[in-house]
């Protein structure tokens, strides 16, 4: 799958912009906050109706303006697709395929496929189970929409189920109900999370010894909020638990409270992880991530590549390039902050490429080195 243009106006800082894009690599080169990696969450919001930032809606809106509107048209399987995205403030946003709109954003999810890896994916490592969470559920999602449509199901039961412990509800009957509906749910994530990363953790091991050598392996582990001999039900552990949940009033165990154990050899990558460690770890985890997709959708992801190259050393950013230009990867969106460290990489790298210098959220075709010497 290819994005070929993408007009943009008002989203963010970028007031006006209308771009070409190569099927191949793309790079941005600016100073922070100057609109590098707001082009890359246009992108990324055409793909998942939301921002990578944890934005609101509201927030994505160019300050002073009450609109903004992302115009994107896609080599799709081989057939050209146009998607159309506004939101105004006060009302709700609209996604429109083809001319027709949606009626459900959910239904939108995983057909225009993406992968990022930004900086803050360190956070998969230091923070807490809800970002490791939300990246299984995002990729199983893309693939999958039996698990999106039993996740969309399992929190809407969950959020039942808390209400009910804050609003000191007593009734037995009325849990059973609501928990019934969560466990018909989340026995199909559970297994389908069990597959996913046991499949993940091979391709993952991979990625991370191409880049950062033979020398250590890595390792993912799925930990189930449930015991792991599969005797004890959903329905069996809430009630078991409900007298600790009336206490802190939110339900304390179930899908939502499963986790990934992310490990260097053996060890807890966040607290084995050097800083060059930790970074090869996140950016070879979105490779396998994006190998894994490729594969499920039956189509090339793009690739959103956000400051990836900060702290790392010039071996282990050479072994990303040769991965991501290889025929394995399709398109490529790169951001970087230093011109020569960028012309350096793309030296490195055959066929087509273009670049764009982004300032104050105004972007400008910049020549190829080579352009720039015959001139």
């Amino acid at each position: 799958m290819i994005l070929k243009h993408l007009k943009i106006c008002n989203f963010k800082n970028i007031a006006d912009a209308g771009l070409d894009f190569s099927p191949k690599v793309n790079c941005f080169l600016g100073n922070n906050g100057m609109g590098k990696s707001n082009l890359l969450d246009a992108i990324y919001y055409l793909s998942f109706c939301k921002s990578f930032t944890g934005m609101t809606d509201a927030m994505l809106i160019k300050r002073g303006e009450d609109f903004t509107m992302l115009d994107a048209r896609y080599d799709r399987r081989g057939v050209e697709e146009e998607l159309s995205l506004g939101m105004a403030k006060g009302r709700r946003k609209s996604l429109k395929r083809m001319g027709k709109e949606y009626q459900r954003l959910s239904s939108h999810i995983g057909l225009f496929p993406l992968v990022l890896s930004s900086p803050h994916d360190i956070d998969l490592i230091r923070g807490t189970g809800e970002e490791r969470r939300r990246l299984i559920d995002m990729l199983i999602s893309q693939g999958d929409p039996v698990y999106l449509d039993r996740l969309i199901r399992y929190n809407r039961g969950l959020e039942q189920r808390n209400k009910m412990l804050r609003d000191r509800v007593a009734d037995p009957a009325l849990y059973l109900a609501v928990e019934m509906q969560m466990e018909s749910a989340a026995s199909y994530l559970h297994a389908t999370r069990r597959k996913w990363i046991s499949s993940l953790s091979e391709i993952f091991d991979r990625y991370y010894r191409a880049i950062g050598g033979d020398e250590e392996h890595v390792t993912l582990s799925y930990r189930c909020s449930l015991a792991d001999d599969g005797m004890e039900s959903l329905c069996d552990a809430l009630d078991r638990s409900r007298h600790r949940d009336e206490t802190v009033c939110h339900t304390t165990v179930g899908p939502h409270r499963d986790d990934i154990d992310m490990l260097l050899d053996g060890m807890p990558m966040r607290r084995a992880g050097s800083q060059g460690q930790c970074k090869t770890f996140v950016i070879a985890l979105r490779l396998a991530q994006y190998e894994f997709l490729r594969d499920t959708s039956g189509m090339f992801p793009m690739l959103l590549l956000d400051d990836i190259f900060d702290k790392l050393d010039a071996t282990r950013v050479e072994h990303i390039m040769e991965i991501v230009t290889g025929e394995g990867f399709g398109q490529i969106f790169i951001t970087d902050t230093n011109r020569t460290h960028l012309d350096e990489i793309m030296s490195r790298t055959t066929g087509d490429y273009r670049m764009w210098l982004v300032e104050s959220g105004a972007l400008a075709p910049i020549k190829h080195p080579v352009s720039d010497e015959t001139t």
